[in-house]
């Protein structure tokens, strides 16, 4: 591996997305249907935030695939995905290392980086896991 190798290399390009108008139920489902954890909140393309399977935990009560779905849905779509989601983000731009990306996924504070070009536009994720993977190939 080359320490100067970009994130590019191994972000999810065109990852999957959700807009602030849409309702909280419909993220529920993005996060089943495609069993992930974290889904960038965009305006256009411009990313403004981030959602993830644990913000809908924290204002759910209980495990929320666990409950009747109706319920859970009916719950969910009393907020919006602003009132929910993390705007103060950590985000990287495409230039970015894959070691200094390893550093900032290691300090625990992040399990998602959203990769955002100098003019605010989401041009990818990279998370944990993607990174666990990449290094597993190395070996």
């Amino acid at each position: 591996m080359k320490r100067s190798e970009k994130i590019t290399h191994l972000m999810t390009s065109e990852p999957l997305t959700v807009h602030e108008g849409q309702k909280l139920s419909e993220v529920h489902k993005l996060f089943g249907e495609h069993k992930i954890h974290h889904i960038p909140v965009v305006s256009g393309k411009r990313f403004i935030g981030l959602i993830s399977s644990n913000d809908l935990l924290r204002v759910s009560y209980g495990d929320t695939y666990a409950q009747d779905p109706r319920t859970v849905d009916a719950l969910l779509d009393t907020m919006t995905i602003r009132e929910v989601m993390a705007e103060d983000v950590l985000t990287v731009p495409p230039t970015t290392t894959i070691r200094d990306a390893a550093e900032q996924l290691a300090s625990g504070m992040f399990h998602c980086l959203p990769v955002v070009d100098e003019g605010g536009e989401l041009v990818g994720v990279v998370t944990s896991t993607d990174m666990i993977k990449f290094l597993l190939a190395q070996y």
